[in-house]
């Protein structure tokens, strides 16, 4: 579970994020929605503890992200929105690999997560291709089984779909619905509901840093009306 706690984070005199309180049940696909300087991406790069709160905490299984990065790191797993953001090597195999890698973990421990996270995201036979001749619907795929590698128990995307064209967007789409029904919990960070709406428990929407909406998909319709964000209906 994550647990959002009166967090404030700051950029100079402004409030990016200003006393959030949110939880992120295991399993659930939460949409967390907003215009562009809404504070979503800040606020959840406080999940793993990439930023330190000026203010309030989160905590990961009950235990603050900043106290034990590496253990948040390893249960919240992070896709940025920019996939080329999170490689580290050339290959496709090599990139997945790095995370499992540097837990420490054996050769046979790591092979056989870099084979169940690509099969996840249907490049099974892929890890010897350059990350640098993918289409942007693979890279983004491969940025997701870098994150699946560490057998996270939730997965948060930060603007997955930017750049992808329909094709692309439907694979990831489907993928996430495929990990969501599997148990893993799913966090999306979108101005655009139109892809992920539909499949979502439960749409948080922030407005100037802070929640101006929290209700499931149905509830969250009229209210989603006076944040600034892209609605199906």
């Amino acid at each position: 579970m994550i647990e959002a706690r009166d967090l404030v984070h700051r950029y100079g005199d402004a409030r990016a994020v200003d006393g959030v309180s949110l939880t992120v049940d295991d399993g659930e696909f939460l949409v967390l929605a907003g215009a562009n300087g809404s504070g979503k991406t800040t606020l959840v790069r406080h999940f793993n503890g990439l930023l330190t709160p000026d203010g309030g905490e989160v905590l990961v299984d009950g235990t603050p992200a900043t106290e034990d990065p590496v253990a948040a790191r390893t249960r919240v797993g992070m896709v940025f929105q920019n996939p080329r953001d999170c490689f580290v090597a050339a290959t496709v195999g090599a990139d997945v690999a790095f995370g499992p890698e540097n837990l420490g973990l054996d050769r046979a421990e790591i092979d056989r997560r870099v084979d169940e996270a690509l099969a996840a995201v249907d490049m099974a036979g892929r890890r010897d291709d350059r990350i640098g001749s993918l289409s942007g619907g693979e890279q983004a795929r491969v940025a997701i089984a870098g994150a699946l590698a560490m057998e996270p128990a939730h997965l948060v995307l930060d603007e997955p779909f930017a750049g992808l064209d329909d094709p692309a967007r439907r694979s990831v789409l489907d993928r996430l619905a495929a990990l969501h029904d599997g148990g893993t919990g799913v966090v999306v960070v979108t101005h655009d509901l139109r892809d992920v709406g539909t499949l979502a428990d439960r749409i948080v929407a922030l407005a100037d840093g802070r929640v101006a909406v929290d209700a499931p998909p149905d509830g969250a319709a009229a209210e989603l009306s006076g944040v600034d964000v892209r609605v199906p209906w």
